[in-house]
């Protein structure tokens, strides 16, 4: 069996794979330039696909299948519609987003899906009553060439345009979106980014109040080893198991269901939800969001503020030319910096009282990728620039 749903979010992939219970591709570079293209996969119910659990044999079935010379299937308008009003329904049904009222929303969708999802969750597209709130959208026709900016909210000026709009509208919040719209950005009333961390930890909060309602004594939530030391605090204090672990996607759905965590989060801005097949949406953690801001009446800086305790570096790229060797010299100079502690769960970390350091390879790109956090500006600065002029030293 085969449903092709046609243009659609990844999360609505996901969610698609859920409900009909099959694997699931799309056609996706993501938040990469116009120029790049690729193929997302899933195992049914939205399961993780990776080398070690079947990627490596797609790639041989896919080199030796036969050259196709057309479509093969053709739409299927009746699952392609049951999928976008179930997946409205549930976002709505998760996050009661659609008994907000008095705010508003800036959606930058980038040219990309996201532009067919304020339509749908927010508005009348998938059958259901628009929201009464305002949502104003930018840049939400579908084109593929990117003309206003790329679809990358990783590059802090992707979210000049959402961010200007927010203080000329005088917007409660802002999002941002990539091109498959599977992550999500935030912005808050002032034009500032928000972190992904803080967001995580409040996201993380709410699925832990939910799941205890329920009642699971002490949800596990999983967080990947570069999100903010707030989140697990937040997890903790919340009643919660925080389980730390290597960054990655499919390596974190599985996890997730290994360990029946209801929520996980990314440094990224990914969120994964237990109540979402475990698999991770951009919009449902956006509709949190906004829920989160209606019932605090607080502006979206202060709603965050007490989950945004520590300072981050930010990931920095080092491109080498041995990137294990790398990594083993960090190790064996560890004792540079004094009362740490080594941590290799994903490359190689050092955990002090108030800082830790990660240092980690791309599994796909010769380079070594460095975050750091501590409790100020000037700690943060002075532990990037020791691993800087260690890692160009060896570069």
């Amino acid at each position: 069996k085969a449903v092709l749903l046609g243009l659609c979010s990844t999360d609505q992939l996901y969610f698609a794979s859920g409900i009909f219970d099959l694997p699931g591709a799309m056609i996706t570079a993501s938040h990469n330039p116009a120029d790049y293209n690729g193929i997302k996969i899933c195992g049914p119910r939205a399961a993780g696909v990776s080398l070690a659990s079947g990627l490596s044999r797609v790639r041989e079935l896919a080199v030796t299948a036969p050259q196709s010379d057309g479509r093969s299937i053709v739409e299927d308008e009746t699952g392609a519609s049951r999928m976008r009003e179930e997946y409205a329904a549930r976002i709505r049904e998760l996050t009661h987003v659609d008994q907000v009222e008095g705010l508003t929303i800036v959606l930058d969708a980038g040219n990309g899906m996201a532009g067919r999802l304020l339509g749908e969750v927010f508005g009348t597209d998938a059958g259901a009553a628009s929201v009464p709130f305002d949502v104003i959208g930018l840049f939400t026709e579908l084109d593929g060439t990117f003309p206003n900016h790329e679809a990358n909210p990783l590059k802090p000026e992707n979210l000049v345009d959402a961010a200007r709009a927010v203080v000329d509208h005088g917007a409660d919040l802002g999002l941002v979106f990539d091109g498959d719209a599977d992550r999500c950005f935030f912005i808050d009333e002032t034009g500032a980014t928000m972190s992904a961390s803080a967001v995580g930890a409040l996201v993380a909060e709410r699925e832990i109040a939910r799941a205890r309602a329920l009642g699971d004594d002490r949800p596990t939530v999983i967080h990947n080893l570069i999100t903010s030391r707030s989140v697990a605090e937040t997890i903790t204090a919340a009643g919660g198991h925080a389980l730390r672990s290597k960054v990655g996607h499919s390596g974190i759905k599985t996890l997730m269901r290994e360990t029946g965590a209801v929520f996980a989060c990314e440094h990224s801005a990914h969120f994964y939800f237990d109540e979402f097949f475990g698999a991770d949406s951009g919009m449902l953690a956006a509709c949190h969001l906004i829920s989160a801001l209606a019932e605090s009446r607080a502006p979206a800086s202060q709603l965050v503020a007490d989950y945004d305790r520590f300072v981050q570096s930010g990931e920095i790229n080092f491109t080498v030319t041995d990137p294990d060797a790398v990594l083993a010299d960090f190790v064996a100079h560890a004792a540079d910096f004094p009362e740490s502690t080594v941590d290799d769960l994903d490359g190689i970390g050092l955990q002090g009282a108030d800082w830790w350091v990660n240092l980690r390879k791309s599994n796909t790109e010769p380079l070594v990728r460095l975050n750091v956090e501590a409790a100020d500006s000037t700690q943060v600065d002075a532990l990037t620039q020791q691993v800087t002029d260690f890692v160009t030293a060896r570069a």
